[in-house]
């Protein structure tokens, strides 16, 4: 057998997989995302006034007291960055966690005192710590709740609209027992919005 009867098959096998695996898969994959997932493989982007306000996939840093407030995020070099999913990687006892969870909290309590707001609710969980990949998009409807009436003081929109509102945003867990129910805080904030637009003064 010569070198260029054994070599043939090999390149002929080495092209026809890359063709394959390089090119007609992915590009099927692709369309069958895009057809039967189309929002998830467009990203879950979400819009307001004809604009992509972010995803909502990714949670958002906010400080705004009219709004409510997603989780904390350890990615780098700033929050919620999607390219460098990461923890903070910090143990319990680590000082450096301690010392962020504290001032998260100060937060949040100074946000209620400058709102007028005396909340004496023990600080949900969720709301001073980052996940696991820092860029989880979801509250838990406790946390949510806690800061409900800083929301309905600060943007004009009554307590109990925003406990419906809130109610209506949580999402019960995949399959009725994966994970627990969660809140899409950017969703929510977007509600929240068209909620206020009445009341804002012109």
């Amino acid at each position: 057998m010569s070198i260029d009867s054994s070599i043939r098959p090999a390149v002929v096998l080495f092209a026809a997989l890359t063709f394959v695996t390089g090119v007609a898969y992915p590009l099927v994959v692709t369309g069958i995302g895009k057809t039967v997932f189309s929002k998830p493989a467009e990203g879950s982007l979400i819009e307001k006034d004809g604009k992509v306000i972010g995803s909502r996939l990714i949670g958002q840093l906010s400080s705004d007291p009219k709004h409510f407030w997603g989780r904390p995020s350890a990615t780098s070099p700033q929050a919620n960055n999607a390219s460098a999913s990461s923890g903070s990687n910090l143990g319990p006892l680590n000082p450096a966690l301690v010392d962020a969870v504290k001032g998260r909290v100060d937060a949040l309590k100074a946000a209620d005192k400058e709102a007028g707001i005396a909340n004496d609710t023990p600080v949900p969980i969720d709301l001073v710590t980052a996940s696991a990949s820092g860029l989880d998009p979801h509250l838990s409807p406790e946390a949510a709740s806690y800061q409900a009436a800083r929301v309905a003081k600060t943007s004009g929109v009554p307590l109990d609209r925003i406990h419906a509102l809130i109610a209506a945003h949580t999402e019960a867990p995949q399959l009725g027992f994966l994970g627990m129910p969660r809140v899409n805080v950017l969703e929510l904030n977007v509600a929240l919005d068209a909620e206020a637009l009445p009341n804002k003064k012109p």
